[in-house]
């Protein structure tokens, strides 16, 4: 049963804002200071009206939980906005000095070592494992959204995406739930892509990404396509996986393949990568592969900036799908044409967060 973590809301008057240190789909992100305590914590603030009703969603989910491996909710502020029928809405979390996984990687050379990357990989398994037996899809896992505190702890950040199981197909239907899908491309798993289906093992995909991210400094899937169109389609309808860090250890590369199974049923969960050798040392187990279905999704037809970026409207990735078998092996047809044309699509400043509206 889930302990919610309650703690009353800071009051006008009795914390001070700081200054921005970030800023993104949501809106800016300030750092705070409770006036009588002098302890520090965030303040994420918006007035976009689909920038509050994702951090709506994101205190929704952070009020329920309570875990030493997710971001601690400390409460939540709305009140009336610039224009008449507008609103504003702040919500408090606590303070992880240490930025983001991507802050963390850029300070100390673009890439993580395999010892630290297996440490934080091993904390960012027990907040999915936490989050999964409540029931929640994280469905924004990436670098940029993990956090690090002053001792070394990690957390999981930005709930905005994140899905109830149960309340993502009440009809059965998931093709129409799906359109309220959001989440980063280049992280996010085929099966999503592709809207055959949202559950916990496309959270553990996404880990996988994650991992490739910390060990190369580069978002998954870099230089392997020609533009960003492409590289959707290559993870929605071809066989292939994003690339392995080549100097990983033997144990690193089976966990990989263990979190980027392109069948979901196959990929392994939370708890089972929690004792792999690269995270524990014990023994492995063997595990097969077996393609997936096809289904049609909407996306973006253009390239994709980063969370540092306006979010792009609900209509500009719900359109016409490019996903149905038809287009899939078009797409295989011509991919082979354009294989030698490589571009490095950089970090995940580079990709954006599409939002659920």
């Amino acid at each position: 049963m889930v302990r919610i973590h309650k703690c009353s809301s800071p009051q006008p008057g009795e914390w001070v804002k700081g200054k921005v240190i970030g800023s993104g789909s949501h809106g800016n992100v300030h750092l705070a200071m409770n006036k009588s305590t002098g302890e520090l914590f965030i303040v994420k603030y918006s007035q976009s009206k689909n920038s509050i009703r994702s951090l709506e969603n994101e205190a929704n989910f952070l009020e329920s939980l309570n875990s030493p491996y997710v971001v601690r909710y400390l409460g939540r502020n709305s009140s009336k906005g610039s224009s008449n029928d507008g609103k504003t809405l702040s919500i408090f979390m606590e303070y992880m000095p240490g930025g983001s996984l991507s802050d963390v990687a850029e300070k100390f050379g673009g890439a993580l070592d395999q010892e630290v990357i297996r440490l934080y990989t091993r904390e960012i398994l027990c907040g999915l494992k936490y989050i999964h037996e409540q029931g929640i899809v994280h469905c924004d896992v990436k670098c940029k959204n993990v956090l690090l505190g002053s001792s070394g702890n990690i957390k999981l950040a930005d709930f905005g995406c994140a899905k109830r199981i149960k309340d993502v197909d009440i009809n059965g239907d998931f093709s129409d739930s799906c359109q309220d899908i959001g989440g980063t491309p280049l992280w996010m798993a085929p099966e999503v892509l592709r809207k055959e289906e949202l559950d916990f093992a496309s959270d553990i995909w996404s880990l996988g990404c994650t991992v490739i991210e910390m060990a190369t400094g580069k978002a998954p899937w870099c230089g392997q396509v020609s533009d960003p169109m492409a590289a959707v389609l290559k993870i929605a309808c071809s066989d292939e996986k994003p690339k392995f860090p080549t100097h990983f250890s033997k144990e690193g590369l089976d966990f990989l393949a263990k979190c980027l199974e392109r069948n979901p049923e196959r990929r392994w969960t939370a708890e089972e990568l929690l004792d792999h050798p690269f995270i524990s040392g014990k023994s492995q187990r063997k595990s097969a592969s077996s393609p997936a279905s096809v289904f049609d999704f909407g996306i973006l037809e253009e390239g994709y900036d980063s969370d540092e970026s306006e979010s792009p409207s609900e209509d500009d990735y719900r359109g016409k799908n490019p996903f149905s078998t038809r287009h899939c092996e078009e797409w295989k047809r011509i991919e082979k044409r354009q294989h030698s044309m490589e571009s490095d699509f950089g970090s995940s400043e580079n990709w954006i967060t599409v939002r659920s509206g």
